[in-house]
């Protein structure tokens, strides 16, 4: 596993773009995990390093210590990394699969159930608020307001995504093809672009927060079986269910093992980091 920072023009994508809050479809698709928790905690990306020395810098202070409570845990990937790095940390889940997977693989960090959208939190309890990969299944016209609110003064509100560096040709070859099966239109957005700026403006409506972006890139080589199983834990895949998808995840199998006869791939992230101070 390699680590460091991306270039300002990498363009990158999520696999998972958001659908709207409240909506039926965001509902079945935030559900849909709960059924995936085991393939989702051994398949996902975790985090480098680098990730978290920039959530640091950025909050100008260590997470050794700190009170941090993270957001939308899932199975504790995050989590995990956060305590690792000395935080006080406690994790709130809503979903009733991730959060079971989550007691079995840390079953020494606290968990309780619950969302962004009304933490179970006493206010300005905390010294950090991270969302990792679960911010857009969040209401921010609640969402924020909550972390005002649980954040006390000075705390960091930290939000990162994994997104796929589609620099990489065959990584964008396989977006393009996930893309034509799920039936979206392919949209490339690049670092700095006017609609990469108005999705950033997007997470806060009401303007209360200031967020500083950076990016980390980084890679894994894993199995082309983990690849597959990886892209099959998000959520589109996910409701549509292991018959409607069979064709397609048997013919990426087929396409990968054709470019990677070895049986490996390298899969490269860019992680997107915003972080917002509350005064």
């Amino acid at each position: 596993m390699t680590a460091s920072s991306a270039s300002p023009s990498t363009p990158s994508s999520s696999i998972t773009p958001s659908t709207p809050p409240g909506s039926t479809q965001h509902a079945r698709r935030a559900h849909s995990f709960n059924a995936a928790a085991a393939q989702y905690a051994a398949n996902r990306p975790s985090y480098p390093p680098a990730l978290f020395d920039a959530v640091e810098v950025l909050a100008a202070r260590s997470l050794a210590g700190a009170k941090v409570v993270d957001v939308g845990a899932g199975t504790g990937i995050s989590t995990g990394l956060l305590h690792a790095r000395g935080a006080e940390v406690l994790a709130v889940e809503p979903g009733p699969g991730m959060a079971a997977e989550f007691r079995r693989v840390h079953s020494g960090i606290p968990i309780v159930r619950g969302s962004g959208d009304a933490l179970p939190l006493a206010t300005a309890s905390a010294d950090f608020l991270t969302y990792a990969q679960s911010w857009h299944w969040t209401d921010p016209s609640r969402s924020v307001p909550e972390a005002l609110r649980v954040l006390r003064p000075g705390g960091a509100l930290a939000l990162w995504w994994n997104t796929e560096a589609l620099d990489v040709p065959w990584i964008e070859a396989a977006a393009r093809r996930a893309e034509r099966f799920l039936g979206w239109d392919p949209v490339v957005e690049k670092n700095g672009s006017g609609a990469r700026a108005a999705r950033f403006l997007s997470l806060d409506p009401s303007g209360s927060l200031s967020f500083e972006h950076r990016q980390v890139r980084w890679s894994r080589s894993i199995p082309v079986d983990t690849r597959l199983a990886n892209i099959g834990s998000h959520s589109p895949f996910l409701v549509l269910g292991e018959e409607a998808t069979g064709a397609f995840f048997a013919e990426e199998r087929n396409r990968l093992l054709q470019a990677f006869p070895e049986g490996f791939v390298e899969e490269t992230y860019v992680v997107e980091l915003l972080v917002a101070l509350r005064s």
